[in-house]
């Protein structure tokens, strides 16, 4: 079927109509003087269909000029409106024109309506995502709960060795961050506050701002942050990880809980450990505040201690020890929920790790600013 002789291509009238007439071979050799030729014919774009009766030979791009030079063309995955096609070069024709892209489509100018439209779907659904996540942190929180009552009824189920071992991580490996930070706090809040009252002669009222400042708010506020940096992303890589390593899964098919094995001792050395950080940032900004007043303002340790005794109620450092166990409820039960929406990808894993520290501290500071004003009603 092959012919080295160009193909035709001719303008006819047919019951009133015009009608392309192709003849000879409609190949790749000649698709490019074919498409040229039909070009320069008056009235191609317009006619009412093509007649292919005449061709001799039709490959894939003869097929491919076919489709996209047909007059009043529908959608790509319909054939072309064709006479004379044989059945082989009708199943040719209709294969290409499937696999034609359709153009697209330009979008259309959205009004005041359609914008609000979007912006309410998209609220709505955040909310939706958001109310759907606080629940997911709450069968969380229940979860922990629930096994740690059968830990408690069933003590050889309790794994002491991990406890210890997570105590010593999440505790005993964040006192120096925590010691430094709440030092350089304490030296920050005396050298401001002594700036600012030495204006007014109330120099002594510094030991004040200091004490309750750092017992009140920012000793344990701090040291959760800290943590919730430190350890949210620690649990969600670690309970992750194993999660991605199918880990998890072979726990269950032994017949371990993951909640019991792998929450239990994570979330309890939290409760554990984050009181004691909470006491030593105490002390540790107030020990820098001291040093700062002693050098700025001359108030001696001794002094610094009589005024911090008689006139700082103790209640100030229980309303930050208060904190202490809400706070690690909030960081241990987000890591490890973050740890166990992880993927099989590790792309996955670092979203997930991201996420958990935003939103532990997060939660942490909106659930300080609620204790602040629950303690400030009960005027305590």
């Amino acid at each position: 079927m092959a012919d080295d002789a160009p193909p035709q291509a001719q303008i006819a009238t047919s019951e009133g109509s015009a009608v392309l007439q192709l003849s000879g071979p409609v190949t790749l050799a000649h698709v490019d003087g074919l498409r040229r030729d039909i070009a320069a014919l008056p009235d191609a774009q317009t006619a009412a269909r093509i007649d292919v009766s005449a061709v001799t030979a039709l490959d894939t791009a003869g097929a491919w000029l076919l489709c996209t030079l047909r007059p009043g063309a529908g959608p790509a995955d319909e054939p072309p409106q064709l006479a004379g096609a044989t059945p082989a070069q009708a199943a040719l024709l209709a294969t290409v024109a499937r696999s034609l892209p359709e153009p697209e489509k330009p979008a259309p100018r959205r009004g005041v309506g359609a914008r609000l439209h979007e912006t309410l779907d998209g609220a709505g659904r955040a909310s939706v995502a958001a109310a759907v996540f606080l629940a997911e942190l709450l069968a969380m929180l229940g979860l922990f709960l629930a096994r740690l009552g059968t830990a408690i009824v069933r003590p050889r189920e309790f794994r002491l060795t991990s406890l210890v071992h997570h105590c010593h991580e999440v505790g005993l490996r964040a006192v120096p961050i925590v010691a430094l930070m709440a030092f350089l706090i304490g030296v920050v809040l005396a050298f401001q506050g002594s700036v600012q009252l030495r204006q007014f002669g109330a120099e002594v009222f510094v030991v004040d701002l200091i004490a309750v400042s750092i017992l009140r708010e920012l000793g344990i506020l701090l040291t959760a942050i800290i943590v919730a940096g430190r350890t949210a992303s620690a649990f969600t890589a670690a309970i992750g990880s194993m999660k991605m390593r199918e880990e998890i899964d072979a726990m269950r098919t032994l017949g371990l809980d993951p909640a019991q094995v792998l929450f239990v001792p994570r979330i309890l050395a939290l409760l554990i450990v984050l009181p004691i950080l909470g006491m030593v940032a105490n002390l540790s900004g107030l020990i820098g505040g001291a040093i700062m007043s002693w050098i700025e303002l001359g108030i001696s340790p001794g002094m610094f201690q009589t005024r911090m005794v008689d006139e700082v109620h103790i209640n100030h450092a229980l309303v930050g020890l208060y904190k202490a166990p809400a706070f690690a409820l909030i960081i241990g039960v987000v890591g490890c929920h973050a740890g166990m929406r992880v993927k099989s990808n590790a792309e996955s894993l670092g979203q997930m790790t991201s996420a958990a520290v935003v939103t532990a501290i997060f939660a942490v500071i909106v659930a300080d600013a609620l204790f602040s004003v629950f303690f400030a009603r009960l005027g305590i």
